[in-house]
């Protein structure tokens, strides 16, 4: 099974309580799961051999939130190549906005430019329609988990 590192951007607290859901998804299926509430890099090359989920909301113009914006810039300008990373994506957000989970697609991309491979798809969850995002999330991280 794997060792999964979850790295969580939240401001209001719906991204940790996805995270704080998906967990115990994830241990069930025998993986290895701790989750990181204020990310830090060190904590992210932890799992450069293993697997990273990203479970991020998105503020203002597609910004990140405090909790996560650290990591993703330290990511971005100390890491390059990350061949073997695996990672998936659970971007929040409200599609009212214009930068409709902004944050969980830029760092989807970082990753993507940097070389890991994404497990599955982009999980963009929409506010207006989902109030209770762990309706959408749970099925989807017990699927994610399956691929891993």
């Amino acid at each position: 099974m794997a060792k999964i590192g979850i790295f969580v951007g939240t401001v209001y607290g719906n991204a940790l309580l996805v995270a704080e859901e998906a967990e115990p998804i994830l241990q069930q299926q025998g993986h290895s799961v701790t989750l990181f509430e204020d990310p830090t890099l060190a904590d992210w090359q932890a799992y450069a051999n293993d697997v990273a989920l990203i479970i991020t909301s998105t503020t203002g113009q597609g910004d990140f939130p405090d909790t996560i914006s650290g990591l993703y810039h330290a990511i971005k300008d100390q890491l390059g190549y990350q061949p073997t990373l695996r990672y998936g994506v659970i971007a929040l957000g409200d599609s009212s906005y214009d930068h409709f989970c902004g944050a969980g697609k830029t760092f989807d991309a970082l990753l993507q430019e940097q070389g890991a491979q994404r497990a599955g798809g982009l999980l963009l969850v929409d506010a207006s329609e989902n109030p209770e995002p762990e309706v959408v999330t749970s099925p989807w991280v017990e699927a994610w988990g399956a691929l891993l």
